[in-house]
């Protein structure tokens, strides 16, 4: 008795999935163009950062040509150093004036650009350029114009007015130096804000004005609430540059009058490059790591409650 065929044998052989398939060749197309920026990520960030950490557990003296492990000593001398209080208040004073200046003077040219009048790109142009000057020649010019007898104390006695030593005396030198700064990039922040607000449809603005709504309530319930996206990248991208000065500090007082401007970053290289403590100096460094890490984190954890568009 015959029987009937078996259908699995007529059907044709299986053929092997190919390996190199569309997605696995997105896949690697999209990794190697990510390469390069992965790399730099590695070579110039996290071996760094590692690197900092490993020294801050010993203590390195170039001149005497020393590398001995210490442990967590240099973490207990962070936490006894008597100068490390006054240092991180100058390093808030610095951060805490330099973000109010800087965002309030920031935001009200930007608004004041925002019109549309002639020759006003001329004005735009006018308050970024500082930004595009180079540092230290901006900082030079502005320490000559502040000494005892520059030009900005000249300028105070045609008007009868006579100045103080600006950057030698420890009750204006911390507001010098954060003037000078707020100067060179308020521009940046301006047009960052003036981009926000010619995002703001007009639209909402003639309905308001037709409510009756006054212009700093305009401003208050719709400038405000639209831009905050951009005010919270400003707030993040400045408070982070403010920890992070040192040019400044070294060009126009060195840290002086005593320790009043001496912020974090130019305590560490005092202890790092004066010194030679490079084991203590990494400590500092990991100290500052950690401070902008929570500031940043804080920032962000907060614009729930403060971006509009995150609500």
């Amino acid at each position: 008795m015959a029987h009937p065929p078996d259908p699995a044998a007529e059907l044709p052989p299986a053929v092997p999935r190919p390996f190199w398939t569309i997605a696995r060749r997105d896949s690697a197309a999209g990794l190697l163009f990510a390469a390069p920026q992965l790399a730099g990520t590695l070579v110039f960030v996290l071996v760094p950062l590692a690197l900092v950490f490993w020294y801050s557990l010993h203590e390195w003296n170039v001149l005497a040509n020393t590398f001995h492990y210490t442990g967590a000593r240099n973490y207990e001398l962070l936490l006894g150093d008597p100068s490390l209080p006054g240092v991180l208040l100058a390093s808030a004073l610095f951060s805490g004036g330099l973000v109010v200046l800087n965002m309030s003077l920031a935001l009200l040219l930007a608004v004041l650009l925002n019109q549309k009048l002639a020759g006003i790109a001329v004005f735009r142009t006018l308050f970024f350029s500082p930004v595009v000057v180079s540092l230290v020649a901006w900082t030079i010019v502005w320490g000559f114009l502040l000494q005892h007898n520059g030009g900005l104390n000249g300028t105070l006695r045609l008007l009868g007015i006579e100045g103080p030593n600006w950057l030698r005396t420890p009750a204006t030198a911390m507001l010098s130096v954060i003037v000078v700064q707020v100067f060179k990039n308020v521009g940046l922040n301006m047009v960052l804000f003036l981009a926000a607000l010619q995002g703001v449809p007009r639209e909402l603005y003639e309905a308001a004005r037709i409510d009756g709504a006054s212009r700093w309530r305009q401003f208050r319930r719709i400038t405000l609430p639209l831009i905050s996206p951009t005010i919270l990248l400003t707030s993040i991208i400045t408070i982070v540059g403010s920890l992070q000065v040192f040019a400044q500090i070294a060009v126009l007082t060195q840290g002086g009058p005593g320790v009043s401007t001496t912020v974090l970053v130019y305590y560490l290289y005092q202890q790092s490059f004066q010194f030679h403590r490079f084991g203590y100096g990494s400590t500092l460094a990991i100290l500052l790591f950690a401070i902008v890490a929570l500031l940043t984190l804080a920032q962000w954890q907060m614009r729930k409650r403060f971006v509009f568009h995150e609500r």
